[in-house]
Protein backbone atom coordinates (compact mmCIF):
# COMPACT_ATOMS: atom_id res chain seq x y z
CA UNK A 1 0.00 0.00 0.00
CA UNK A 2 1.44 3.35 -0.84
CA UNK A 3 2.30 5.87 2.03
CA UNK A 4 -0.35 8.07 0.96
CA UNK A 5 -3.26 5.63 1.38
CA UNK A 6 -1.94 4.66 4.97
CA UNK A 7 -1.36 8.21 5.80
CA UNK A 8 -5.05 9.11 4.42
CA UNK A 9 -6.35 5.56 6.34
CA UNK A 10 -4.89 6.30 9.70
CA UNK A 11 -6.31 10.02 9.29
CA UNK A 12 -9.77 8.79 9.25
CA UNK A 13 -9.74 6.12 11.79
CA UNK A 14 -8.26 8.99 14.07
CA UNK A 15 -10.76 11.50 13.34
CA UNK A 16 -13.45 7.89 13.52
CA UNK A 17 -11.79 7.33 17.53
CA UNK A 18 -11.88 10.80 18.20
CA UNK A 19 -15.53 11.07 17.63
CA UNK A 20 -17.20 8.44 19.25
CA UNK A 21 -14.43 8.25 22.40
CA UNK A 22 -16.54 10.37 24.35
CA UNK A 23 -19.14 9.16 26.36
CA UNK A 24 -21.07 12.17 26.36
CA UNK A 25 -20.96 15.71 24.58
CA UNK A 26 -19.44 18.37 27.02
CA UNK A 27 -19.60 22.08 26.49
CA UNK A 28 -18.02 23.92 23.80
CA UNK A 29 -15.18 26.00 25.22
CA UNK A 30 -15.45 29.21 23.96
CA UNK A 31 -14.03 31.40 26.96
CA UNK A 32 -10.88 33.26 25.63
CA UNK A 33 -9.20 32.97 29.35
CA UNK A 34 -9.78 28.61 29.64
CA UNK A 35 -8.81 28.57 26.19
CA UNK A 36 -5.30 30.32 26.96
CA UNK A 37 -5.22 28.21 30.17
CA UNK A 38 -6.38 24.49 29.74
CA UNK A 39 -5.64 21.72 32.05
CA UNK A 40 -4.65 24.61 34.23
CA UNK A 41 -5.41 25.09 38.33
CA UNK A 42 -5.76 28.77 38.47
CA UNK A 43 -5.98 30.74 41.59
CA UNK A 44 -7.83 33.25 42.84
CA UNK A 45 -8.52 36.51 45.99
CA UNK A 46 -12.30 36.85 45.32
CA UNK A 47 -14.98 35.29 43.64
CA UNK A 48 -15.29 35.97 40.09
CA UNK A 49 -18.10 34.87 37.80
CA UNK A 50 -16.27 33.14 34.72
CA UNK A 51 -17.83 35.49 32.08
CA UNK A 52 -15.84 38.04 33.89
CA UNK A 53 -12.43 36.30 34.37
CA UNK A 54 -9.73 37.99 33.08
CA UNK A 55 -5.97 37.14 32.71
CA UNK A 56 -5.46 40.03 35.08
CA UNK A 57 -7.42 38.27 37.42
CA UNK A 58 -5.03 35.45 37.97
CA UNK A 59 -2.72 35.26 40.94
CA UNK A 60 1.26 34.08 40.93
CA UNK A 61 1.49 35.05 44.21
CA UNK A 62 -0.60 35.84 47.80
CA UNK A 63 -0.78 36.58 51.33
CA UNK A 64 -2.62 33.29 52.77
CA UNK A 65 -4.72 34.80 55.35
CA UNK A 66 -7.75 32.22 56.89
CA UNK A 67 -10.24 35.20 57.17
CA UNK A 68 -9.96 36.21 53.09
CA UNK A 69 -10.90 34.08 50.21
CA UNK A 70 -8.74 31.84 48.07
CA UNK A 71 -10.58 30.36 45.04
CA UNK A 72 -9.45 28.48 42.15
CA UNK A 73 -11.09 28.26 39.03
CA UNK A 74 -9.83 24.57 36.65
CA UNK A 75 -9.86 24.61 33.50
CA UNK A 76 -9.96 21.39 31.42
CA UNK A 77 -10.37 20.36 27.98
CA UNK A 78 -13.31 17.39 28.33
CA UNK A 79 -15.68 16.59 31.46
CA UNK A 80 -14.98 14.36 34.25
CA UNK A 81 -17.40 11.64 32.70
CA UNK A 82 -15.88 11.28 29.56
CA UNK A 83 -11.75 11.41 31.57
CA UNK A 84 -13.86 8.62 33.52
CA UNK A 85 -14.86 6.98 30.29
CA UNK A 86 -11.17 6.57 29.09
CA UNK A 87 -9.99 4.75 32.41
CA UNK A 88 -12.96 1.87 32.10
CA UNK A 89 -14.88 2.35 28.49
CA UNK A 90 -17.25 -0.44 29.29
CA UNK A 91 -19.28 1.33 32.47
CA UNK A 92 -22.29 3.51 31.53
CA UNK A 93 -22.45 6.98 32.53
CA UNK A 94 -24.11 6.65 36.20
CA UNK A 95 -22.06 3.79 36.72
CA UNK A 96 -19.29 5.85 36.33
CA UNK A 97 -20.36 8.94 38.22
CA UNK A 98 -21.59 6.34 41.26
CA UNK A 99 -17.97 4.92 41.08
CA UNK A 100 -15.88 8.16 40.35
CA UNK A 101 -14.67 11.69 40.89
CA UNK A 102 -11.85 14.00 41.28
CA UNK A 103 -8.49 12.99 42.81
CA UNK A 104 -6.98 16.28 44.17
CA UNK A 105 -3.21 16.05 45.68
CA UNK A 106 -1.71 18.95 47.75
CA UNK A 107 2.42 19.66 47.12
CA UNK A 108 3.80 22.29 49.56
CA UNK A 109 7.32 23.15 48.47
CA UNK A 110 7.79 20.12 45.45
CA UNK A 111 6.41 17.65 49.06
CA UNK A 112 3.21 15.61 48.23
CA UNK A 113 1.55 16.36 51.99
CA UNK A 114 -2.15 14.84 51.26
CA UNK A 115 -4.25 12.98 48.19
CA UNK A 116 -7.89 12.51 48.50
CA UNK A 117 -10.10 10.85 46.38
CA UNK A 118 -13.18 13.16 46.53
CA UNK A 119 -16.49 11.43 47.75
CA UNK A 120 -18.74 11.02 44.36
CA UNK A 121 -21.57 12.90 46.00
CA UNK A 122 -19.36 16.01 45.80
CA UNK A 123 -20.46 18.25 42.40
CA UNK A 124 -23.79 17.74 40.36
CA UNK A 125 -23.97 14.73 38.08
CA UNK A 126 -24.76 17.23 35.54
CA UNK A 127 -21.69 19.64 35.86
CA UNK A 128 -19.35 16.16 35.65
CA UNK A 129 -21.15 15.05 32.35
CA UNK A 130 -21.11 18.45 30.84
CA UNK A 131 -18.29 21.06 32.44
CA UNK A 132 -14.93 21.44 31.12
CA UNK A 133 -14.40 24.03 34.12
CA UNK A 134 -15.67 24.56 37.68
CA UNK A 135 -14.34 26.68 40.78
CA UNK A 136 -14.44 25.70 44.14
CA UNK A 137 -13.48 27.92 47.32
CA UNK A 138 -10.70 27.02 49.64
CA UNK A 139 -11.17 29.68 51.96
CA UNK A 140 -14.28 31.85 52.12
CA UNK A 141 -14.80 35.17 54.02
CA UNK A 142 -18.06 34.51 54.05
CA UNK A 143 -18.03 30.35 54.83
CA UNK A 144 -19.29 29.49 51.56
CA UNK A 145 -21.15 26.43 51.61
CA UNK A 146 -18.88 24.49 49.19
CA UNK A 147 -17.20 20.79 49.48
CA UNK A 148 -14.01 22.81 48.18
CA UNK A 149 -13.34 24.47 52.23
CA UNK A 150 -14.04 21.28 53.39
CA UNK A 151 -11.34 19.65 51.08
CA UNK A 152 -9.13 22.45 51.91
CA UNK A 153 -9.60 21.60 55.67
CA UNK A 154 -8.64 17.96 55.20
CA UNK A 155 -5.41 18.67 53.58
CA UNK A 156 -4.86 22.06 55.98
CA UNK A 157 -5.71 20.57 59.39
CA UNK A 158 -6.30 17.44 59.21
CA UNK A 159 -3.21 16.50 57.28
CA UNK A 160 -0.09 18.26 58.21
CA UNK A 161 -0.48 21.18 55.40
CA UNK A 162 -0.53 23.60 58.42
CA UNK A 163 2.22 22.69 59.53
CA UNK A 164 4.38 22.46 55.96
CA UNK A 165 2.92 25.88 55.27
CA UNK A 166 4.67 27.43 58.58
CA UNK A 167 6.16 30.87 58.30
CA UNK A 168 7.88 32.54 54.88
CA UNK A 169 7.08 31.78 51.87
CA UNK A 170 6.11 28.13 50.10
CA UNK A 171 4.97 27.15 47.03
CA UNK A 172 1.49 25.21 46.59
CA UNK A 173 0.79 23.13 44.02
CA UNK A 174 -2.31 21.52 43.69
CA UNK A 175 -3.00 18.32 40.74
CA UNK A 176 -6.42 17.08 39.92
CA UNK A 177 -7.04 13.56 37.93
CA UNK A 178 -9.97 11.17 37.86
CA UNK A 179 -10.57 7.91 39.24
CA UNK A 180 -12.82 4.80 39.65
CA UNK A 181 -13.22 2.66 42.47
CA UNK A 182 -14.25 -0.54 41.85
CA UNK A 183 -12.35 -3.59 43.15
CA UNK A 184 -9.41 -1.26 43.29
CA UNK A 185 -8.84 1.95 42.64
CA UNK A 186 -7.63 3.19 38.95
CA UNK A 187 -6.40 6.97 38.40
CA UNK A 188 -6.46 8.60 35.41
CA UNK A 189 -3.55 10.97 34.03
CA UNK A 190 -3.28 14.43 35.08
CA UNK A 191 -6.48 16.82 33.69
CA UNK A 192 -5.09 19.85 35.87
CA UNK A 193 -2.57 21.14 37.83
CA UNK A 194 -1.43 24.76 38.87
CA UNK A 195 1.08 26.80 41.59
CA UNK A 196 1.21 29.26 43.61
CA UNK A 197 3.68 30.81 45.81
CA UNK A 198 1.96 31.89 49.40
CA UNK A 199 3.48 34.13 52.17
CA UNK A 200 2.50 32.71 55.45
CA UNK A 201 3.06 35.96 57.73
CA UNK A 202 4.66 35.32 61.50
CA UNK A 203 1.84 35.69 64.11
CA UNK A 204 2.76 37.55 67.34
CA UNK A 205 1.64 36.06 69.90
CA UNK A 206 2.01 37.57 74.22
CA UNK A 207 3.82 35.66 76.13
CA UNK A 208 0.90 35.12 78.56
CA UNK A 209 -0.51 32.57 75.94
CA UNK A 210 2.34 30.61 75.52
CA UNK A 211 3.53 30.74 79.02
CA UNK A 212 2.29 27.28 81.27
CA UNK A 213 -0.22 28.24 83.21
CA UNK A 214 -0.27 27.73 86.62
CA UNK A 215 -2.49 25.43 88.65
CA UNK A 216 -5.23 27.23 90.77
CA UNK A 217 -5.50 25.94 94.30
CA UNK A 218 -8.91 23.84 95.31
CA UNK A 219 -8.85 21.85 92.40
CA UNK A 220 -10.07 18.44 94.28
CA UNK A 221 -6.89 17.13 92.74
CA UNK A 222 -3.11 16.35 94.68
CA UNK A 223 -0.82 18.39 92.30
CA UNK A 224 1.88 16.82 90.96
CA UNK A 225 5.41 17.56 91.44
CA UNK A 226 6.63 15.63 88.26
CA UNK A 227 8.58 17.26 85.71
CA UNK A 228 7.99 17.56 81.90
CA UNK A 229 9.62 18.96 79.01
CA UNK A 230 8.05 22.63 79.34
CA UNK A 231 9.29 23.58 75.58
CA UNK A 232 7.03 21.33 74.25
CA UNK A 233 4.12 22.47 76.47
CA UNK A 234 4.59 25.73 75.60
CA UNK A 235 5.17 25.05 71.80
CA UNK A 236 1.69 23.32 72.24
CA UNK A 237 0.50 26.84 73.68
CA UNK A 238 1.60 28.62 71.05
CA UNK A 239 -0.09 26.47 68.22
CA UNK A 240 -3.02 26.88 69.93
CA UNK A 241 -3.07 30.61 70.18
CA UNK A 242 -2.06 30.46 66.69
CA UNK A 243 -5.00 28.68 66.03
CA UNK A 244 -2.81 26.61 64.31
CA UNK A 245 -4.88 24.08 66.55
CA UNK A 246 -8.62 24.77 66.50
CA UNK A 247 -10.97 25.36 69.04
CA UNK A 248 -9.25 23.74 71.55
CA UNK A 249 -11.08 24.61 75.36
CA UNK A 250 -8.45 22.90 77.90
CA UNK A 251 -6.13 20.49 78.23
CA UNK A 252 -5.46 18.44 81.45
CA UNK A 253 -3.05 15.46 82.58
CA UNK A 254 -3.29 13.14 85.18
CA UNK A 255 0.25 11.50 85.91
CA UNK A 256 0.18 8.54 88.84
CA UNK A 257 -3.19 10.03 89.75
CA UNK A 258 -2.25 13.37 90.34
CA UNK A 259 -3.03 16.48 88.78
CA UNK A 260 0.23 17.86 86.30
CA UNK A 261 -1.37 20.07 83.70
CA UNK A 262 -4.05 21.87 83.51
CA UNK A 263 -4.37 24.79 80.88
CA UNK A 264 -7.70 26.62 79.47
CA UNK A 265 -8.35 28.40 75.68
CA UNK A 266 -10.41 30.10 73.88
CA UNK A 267 -12.13 31.75 77.01
CA UNK A 268 -12.87 28.89 79.24
CA UNK A 269 -11.82 28.35 82.25
CA UNK A 270 -12.00 25.44 84.94
CA UNK A 271 -15.99 26.17 85.95
CA UNK A 272 -16.65 26.21 82.21
CA UNK A 273 -19.13 23.12 81.49
CA UNK A 274 -17.50 21.47 78.32
CA UNK A 275 -20.69 19.55 75.87
CA UNK A 276 -18.42 16.37 75.20
CA UNK A 277 -21.51 15.20 73.02
CA UNK A 278 -20.40 11.33 72.77
CA UNK A 279 -17.94 11.35 75.18
CA UNK A 280 -21.72 10.82 77.71
CA UNK A 281 -21.80 7.73 75.82
CA UNK A 282 -18.99 5.87 77.66
CA UNK A 283 -21.10 7.01 81.05
CA UNK A 284 -23.90 4.40 79.44
CA UNK A 285 -21.53 1.40 79.98
CA UNK A 286 -20.57 2.88 83.48
CA UNK A 287 -23.95 3.46 84.85
CA UNK A 288 -24.90 -0.42 83.19
CA UNK A 289 -22.14 -2.07 84.98
CA UNK A 290 -22.89 -0.47 87.85
CA UNK A 291 -26.33 -1.84 87.71
CA UNK A 292 -25.63 -5.26 86.40
CA UNK A 293 -23.59 -5.58 90.16
CA UNK A 294 -26.53 -3.60 92.02
CA UNK A 295 -28.58 -6.86 90.60
CA UNK A 296 -30.97 -4.50 88.55
CA UNK A 297 -29.72 -6.26 85.36
CA UNK A 298 -28.90 -10.09 84.84
CA UNK A 299 -25.60 -9.45 82.64
CA UNK A 300 -25.15 -7.51 79.30
CA UNK A 301 -25.91 -10.76 77.38
CA UNK A 302 -29.71 -9.79 78.18
CA UNK A 303 -31.98 -9.77 74.52
CA UNK A 304 -34.06 -6.62 73.36
CA UNK A 305 -36.98 -9.22 73.41
CA UNK A 306 -36.86 -9.76 77.44
CA UNK A 307 -37.66 -5.82 77.66
CA UNK A 308 -39.85 -4.62 74.71
CA UNK A 309 -43.04 -6.50 73.07
CA UNK A 310 -40.51 -6.35 69.69
CA UNK A 311 -43.89 -7.10 67.62
CA UNK A 312 -45.40 -4.01 68.19
CA UNK A 313 -42.91 -1.79 66.81
CA UNK A 314 -42.48 -1.62 62.61
CA UNK A 315 -40.32 -3.64 61.03
CA UNK A 316 -40.27 -6.24 63.37
CA UNK A 317 -37.96 -9.39 62.59
CA UNK A 318 -37.23 -12.83 64.96
CA UNK A 319 -33.30 -11.70 64.67
CA UNK A 320 -34.19 -8.11 66.53
CA UNK A 321 -35.71 -10.04 69.56
CA UNK A 322 -31.65 -11.57 69.99
CA UNK A 323 -30.29 -7.71 69.58
CA UNK A 324 -28.31 -7.84 73.30
CA UNK A 325 -27.27 -5.06 75.09
CA UNK A 326 -23.51 -5.41 74.59
CA UNK A 327 -23.75 -5.65 71.38
CA UNK A 328 -25.65 -1.74 71.43
CA UNK A 329 -22.53 -0.88 73.35
CA UNK A 330 -20.10 -2.61 70.75
CA UNK A 331 -22.02 -0.79 68.16
CA UNK A 332 -22.50 -4.38 66.67
CA UNK A 333 -26.51 -5.12 66.89
CA UNK A 334 -27.72 -5.10 63.24
CA UNK A 335 -29.76 -2.85 63.16
CA UNK A 336 -29.51 -0.79 59.98
CA UNK A 337 -28.30 2.52 61.55
CA UNK A 338 -25.29 4.06 60.82
CA UNK A 339 -24.35 7.69 62.05
CA UNK A 340 -21.17 7.84 59.05
CA UNK A 341 -24.16 7.31 56.35
CA UNK A 342 -26.72 9.70 56.37
CA UNK A 343 -28.88 7.61 54.17
CA UNK A 344 -29.13 5.10 57.06
CA UNK A 345 -32.86 4.67 58.40
CA UNK A 346 -31.15 4.40 62.05
CA UNK A 347 -29.11 7.95 61.52
CA UNK A 348 -29.09 9.73 65.03
CA UNK A 349 -29.95 12.66 62.39
CA UNK A 350 -33.06 11.24 62.28
CA UNK A 351 -33.62 10.44 65.36
CA UNK A 352 -34.03 13.73 67.13
CA UNK A 353 -36.57 15.74 65.59
CA UNK A 354 -39.49 12.38 66.41
CA UNK A 355 -41.30 12.67 69.77
CA UNK A 356 -40.02 9.28 71.13
CA UNK A 357 -36.29 8.20 70.07
CA UNK A 358 -36.79 4.90 71.79
CA UNK A 359 -39.78 4.17 69.30
CA UNK A 360 -37.59 5.38 66.43
CA UNK A 361 -34.75 2.79 67.73
CA UNK A 362 -36.86 -0.14 67.78
CA UNK A 363 -38.57 0.73 64.81
CA UNK A 364 -35.59 0.41 62.65
CA UNK A 365 -35.11 -2.79 60.36
CA UNK A 366 -32.31 -4.86 60.67
CA UNK A 367 -29.77 -5.92 58.13
CA UNK A 368 -28.84 -9.38 57.66
CA UNK A 369 -25.11 -8.50 59.43
CA UNK A 370 -24.86 -10.98 62.22
CA UNK A 371 -24.94 -9.61 65.59
CA UNK A 372 -22.14 -9.11 67.42
CA UNK A 373 -19.66 -9.23 64.45
CA UNK A 374 -20.28 -5.72 62.34
CA UNK A 375 -19.11 -2.94 63.72
CA UNK A 376 -21.29 0.24 62.82
CA UNK A 377 -21.71 3.32 64.69
CA UNK A 378 -25.55 3.63 66.37
CA UNK A 379 -26.49 6.37 68.49
CA UNK A 380 -29.93 5.52 68.63
CA UNK A 381 -29.25 1.98 70.46
CA UNK A 382 -27.05 3.89 72.95
CA UNK A 383 -30.36 5.36 73.68
CA UNK A 384 -32.37 2.34 74.34
CA UNK A 385 -29.87 1.04 76.91
CA UNK A 386 -30.31 4.32 78.64
CA UNK A 387 -34.35 3.24 78.75
CA UNK A 388 -34.03 -0.12 79.86
CA UNK A 389 -31.53 0.75 83.02
CA UNK A 390 -34.16 3.73 83.82
CA UNK A 391 -37.59 1.14 83.90
CA UNK A 392 -35.48 -1.18 85.82
CA UNK A 393 -34.05 0.69 88.67
CA UNK A 394 -35.74 1.99 91.19
CA UNK A 395 -36.01 5.64 91.52
CA UNK A 396 -35.19 6.27 87.75
CA UNK A 397 -31.55 6.49 86.17
CA UNK A 398 -31.02 10.19 86.31
CA UNK A 399 -31.06 10.06 90.12
CA UNK A 400 -29.14 6.25 90.16
CA UNK A 401 -26.69 8.26 88.42
CA UNK A 402 -26.25 10.67 91.11
CA UNK A 403 -25.83 8.61 94.00
CA UNK A 404 -23.51 6.18 92.26
CA UNK A 405 -21.07 8.11 90.08
CA UNK A 406 -21.35 11.90 90.73
CA UNK A 407 -21.61 12.53 94.38
CA UNK A 408 -18.92 9.64 95.20
CA UNK A 409 -16.74 11.52 93.02
CA UNK A 410 -17.03 14.63 93.92
CA UNK A 411 -19.13 16.13 91.37
CA UNK A 412 -22.46 18.37 91.94
CA UNK A 413 -21.76 20.87 88.95
CA UNK A 414 -23.17 18.85 85.55
CA UNK A 415 -25.72 18.72 82.58
CA UNK A 416 -27.49 16.02 81.30
CA UNK A 417 -29.33 16.11 77.65
CA UNK A 418 -32.27 14.83 77.75
CA UNK A 419 -35.09 12.94 75.56
CA UNK A 420 -38.50 13.98 74.55
CA UNK A 421 -40.30 12.25 77.59
CA UNK A 422 -37.41 13.94 80.07
CA UNK A 423 -35.39 10.97 80.78
CA UNK A 424 -31.55 11.41 80.70
CA UNK A 425 -29.95 10.62 77.25
CA UNK A 426 -27.16 8.43 77.25
CA UNK A 427 -26.44 9.69 73.41
CA UNK A 428 -23.97 12.24 74.79
CA UNK A 429 -24.07 15.51 75.54
CA UNK A 430 -23.22 15.36 79.37
CA UNK A 431 -21.31 19.08 80.12
CA UNK A 432 -19.15 19.08 82.77
CA UNK A 433 -16.08 20.96 83.73
CA UNK A 434 -12.70 19.08 82.68
CA UNK A 435 -11.22 18.16 86.05
CA UNK A 436 -14.33 16.08 86.42
CA UNK A 437 -14.47 14.58 83.08
CA UNK A 438 -10.82 13.76 84.56
CA UNK A 439 -12.16 11.80 87.44
CA UNK A 440 -13.93 9.54 85.36
CA UNK A 441 -11.17 8.79 83.87
CA UNK A 442 -8.69 8.08 86.68
CA UNK A 443 -11.80 6.20 87.79
CA UNK A 444 -11.46 3.28 85.32
CA UNK A 445 -7.47 3.90 85.32
CA UNK A 446 -8.09 2.90 88.84
CA UNK A 447 -10.11 -0.30 88.64
CA UNK A 448 -13.36 1.52 89.69
CA UNK A 449 -11.82 2.46 93.08
CA UNK A 450 -12.37 5.93 93.72
CA UNK A 451 -10.92 7.11 97.54
CA UNK A 452 -10.81 3.61 98.24
CA UNK A 453 -14.07 3.16 97.59
CA UNK A 454 -15.27 0.39 94.75
CA UNK A 455 -17.36 2.10 92.60
CA UNK A 456 -17.33 -0.39 89.35
CA UNK A 457 -16.00 -3.97 89.19
CA UNK A 458 -12.78 -4.67 87.73
CA UNK A 459 -14.15 -7.51 85.75
CA UNK A 460 -16.50 -4.58 83.67
CA UNK A 461 -13.62 -2.08 82.70
CA UNK A 462 -12.05 -5.58 81.70
CA UNK A 463 -14.58 -6.10 79.44
CA UNK A 464 -14.99 -2.17 78.80
CA UNK A 465 -11.19 -2.28 78.07
CA UNK A 466 -11.40 -5.10 75.37
CA UNK A 467 -11.46 -4.75 71.20
CA UNK A 468 -14.15 -6.84 69.84
CA UNK A 469 -13.53 -6.41 66.40
CA UNK A 470 -10.03 -6.82 63.83
CA UNK A 471 -7.58 -3.88 64.55
CA UNK A 472 -6.48 -2.60 60.58
CA UNK A 473 -4.87 0.95 60.25
CA UNK A 474 -8.31 2.29 59.61
CA UNK A 475 -9.97 1.33 62.78
CA UNK A 476 -8.17 0.11 65.97
CA UNK A 477 -10.54 -1.06 67.82
CA UNK A 478 -13.79 -0.54 69.96
CA UNK A 479 -14.53 -2.05 72.89
CA UNK A 480 -17.75 -1.20 75.65
CA UNK A 481 -18.55 2.45 74.56
CA UNK A 482 -14.89 3.03 74.50
CA UNK A 483 -12.88 3.46 71.64
CA UNK A 484 -9.31 1.91 71.12
CA UNK A 485 -6.38 3.83 70.34
CA UNK A 486 -2.65 3.15 70.16
CA UNK A 487 -0.08 6.23 70.08
CA UNK A 488 2.98 5.54 68.33
CA UNK A 489 5.55 7.68 69.63
CA UNK A 490 9.32 7.18 68.21
CA UNK A 491 10.04 3.29 68.24
CA UNK A 492 7.24 3.27 71.01
CA UNK A 493 3.58 2.25 70.97
CA UNK A 494 0.81 3.58 73.72
CA UNK A 495 -2.70 1.52 74.12
CA UNK A 496 -5.06 3.62 75.25
CA UNK A 497 -8.69 3.54 75.69
CA UNK A 498 -10.94 7.18 75.43
CA UNK A 499 -14.26 8.58 75.46
CA UNK A 500 -14.46 10.43 72.54
CA UNK A 501 -17.13 12.80 71.32
CA UNK A 502 -17.94 15.32 68.39
CA UNK A 503 -15.79 18.27 68.28
CA UNK A 504 -12.39 16.49 69.25
CA UNK A 505 -13.05 15.61 72.67
CA UNK A 506 -11.39 13.03 74.50
CA UNK A 507 -11.01 11.15 77.90
CA UNK A 508 -8.01 8.96 77.22
CA UNK A 509 -6.50 6.51 79.77
CA UNK A 510 -3.19 4.74 79.07
CA UNK A 511 -3.17 0.89 79.92
CA UNK A 512 0.52 0.90 80.36
CA UNK A 513 1.41 3.78 81.85
CA UNK A 514 0.21 6.18 84.38
CA UNK A 515 -1.73 9.07 82.95
CA UNK A 516 -5.04 10.03 81.45
CA UNK A 517 -6.03 12.94 79.28
CA UNK A 518 -8.78 15.19 78.95
CA UNK A 519 -9.07 17.44 75.81
CA UNK A 520 -12.10 19.50 75.49
CA UNK A 521 -12.38 21.34 72.00
CA UNK A 522 -15.95 22.31 70.00
CA UNK A 523 -14.53 21.83 66.55
CA UNK A 524 -18.07 20.25 65.91
CA UNK A 525 -18.47 18.59 62.58
CA UNK A 526 -15.30 19.37 61.67
CA UNK A 527 -13.00 16.76 59.76
CA UNK A 528 -9.59 17.92 61.72
CA UNK A 529 -11.23 17.88 65.22
CA UNK A 530 -10.21 14.69 65.90
CA UNK A 531 -6.58 14.37 64.10
CA UNK A 532 -5.53 17.80 65.68
CA UNK A 533 -6.71 16.30 69.26
CA UNK A 534 -4.63 13.27 68.70
CA UNK A 535 -2.04 15.09 67.31
CA UNK A 536 -1.84 17.46 70.02
CA UNK A 537 -1.32 13.98 72.17
CA UNK A 538 1.44 12.26 69.89
CA UNK A 539 3.11 15.25 69.59
CA UNK A 540 3.05 17.11 72.58
CA UNK A 541 1.35 15.45 75.35
CA UNK A 542 3.03 12.54 75.60
CA UNK A 543 6.46 13.40 74.58
CA UNK A 544 6.53 16.84 77.10
CA UNK A 545 5.07 14.26 80.38
CA UNK A 546 6.20 10.78 79.55
CA UNK A 547 10.29 9.82 79.56
CA UNK A 548 11.00 8.42 76.50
Amino acid sequence: MKPISIFILSLIFNLSFGQTKNLVTPEKIDNSVQKNHLNTVLFLDKVIALENLKESDLLKSMTLQEDKDLDIRVFMDNSLVNYLHEIDPALTTDELLKKGNYQFSFYVDGKLIYTENLNTGAGTAENKKLKTNFRIPLLSSNNEDSWGRYLWSRFYLANNGIDALGDGNHVLKIEIRPYLKSSTVKIGNIIAKGEINLIIPKKNIPERQIAIQSIKPNSGWKVSNDQFNVEKIRALNQKIAENRFKDITSIVVIKNDKLLLEEYFNHYERDSLNDTRSVGKSFASALTGIAIKDGYLKNEDQKLSEFYDLKSFKNYSPSKDNVTIKSLFTMSSAFEGNDENEDSPGNEENMYPTDNWVKFTLDVPMTENTIGKNWSYFTAGVVVTGDILDKNIPGGLEKYADQKIFKPLGINNYKWQYTPQHKISLAGGLKMNSLNFAKFGQLYKNNGVWNGKKLIDKTWIKKSFTNYFPDNKDFEGYGYLFWRKVYKVGNKSFEAYQCSGNGGNKIIMFIEIPLVIVITARAYNKSYAHPQSEKIVKEYILPAVYEQ
